[in-house]
């Protein structure tokens, strides 16, 4: 079965691009442009990962990631933070508000797939999951 990636972005290019690359990667993916739309899709799709941008409308990545951690069904749940704001602070926010990981745009297309890929397969071995 193959794992699901929830991509949280607000700005349709980087959207399809992500989408692409994640397919290509071998995940199911879904695709939310606000951060109401992603705390829908977190209950229903029940993601593996959420790539998560800290800057969209209607509900925070910081705080779409706090909900994440609160909720005990999710604590599976990778979370890595995509954002453009890669300030010493704001990746100390980022992980604070419980990221597994955090990357800055631009980024490096195959960092980000193995950085992923990396993620899915601790979250598998920490719950006995196979990949």
């Amino acid at each position: 079965m193959a794992k699901r990636v929830l991509i949280a972005e607000d700005e349709p290019s980087i959207v399809t691009s992500l989408e692409f690359l994640m397919r290509k990667a071998g995940f199911e993916t879904r695709a939310a442009t606000d951060g109401e739309e992603a705390l829908s899709l977190l209950g229903t799709f029940r993601p593996h990962l959420v790539l998560l941008d800290i800057m969209l409308p209607r509900r925070s990545g910081l705080e779409l990631c706090r909900l994440i951690r609160a909720d005990a069904s999710l604590a599976e749940t990778r979370v890595l933070m995509l954002t453009a704001k890669g300030g010493h602070r704001d990746v100390e926010r980022g992980l604070e508000a419980g990221a597994d990981d955090y990357i800055t745009k631009p980024f490096s297309t195959q960092d980000l797939v193995e950085r992923a890929k990396g993620l899915m397969a601790a979250a598998g071995s920490a719950s006995g999951e196979g990949q």
